[in-house]
């Protein structure tokens, strides 16, 4: 059963900005594995930080919270199974905050252009 969906759009230029404006805010919001990932991109380094973010705002979307700040940016990390297939590693209050709406499966699908990052976030009771 679905118990909630929560998606979010960004412009990548604004993750770009805040990065190159306040180099803190990577450290501040995302993992080891999640810069490690979007430091391989090259290029498309901003696009794959952008579209993190937007999956992190989805699943809090999704928890009817936002991030009112009692979930660390770094409790919801985006991971890639073998296939590539993107999923939500949660933990801490983000796991609490979870359980708490009863769900206990974590949807999740992103994408991106060199302009406009998107992801969208389901959450389930299975």
């Amino acid at each position: 059963m679905i118990v909630s969906v929560g998606i979010d759009i960004i412009e990548v230029y604004r993750i770009e900005e805040a990065i190159k404006r306040t180099p803190r805010f990577v450290e501040r919001v995302f993992t080891e594995q999640e810069k490690k990932y979007c430091q391989e991109k090259g290029k498309g380094i901003f696009q794959s930080y952008a579209a993190r973010f937007a999956a992190k705002e989805a699943f809090l979307k999704a928890l009817k919270t936002g991030w009112r700040g009692q979930i660390k940016w770094q409790e919801i990390e985006v991971c890639r199974k073998d296939d590539g297939m993107p999923y939500l590693k949660v933990s801490g209050n983000a796991e609490a905050a979870l359980k708490e709406i009863g769900a206990n499966s974590i949807h999740l699908s992103i994408s991106h252009t060199s302009e406009h990052a998107v992801a969208t976030v389901i959450l389930e009771k299975v």
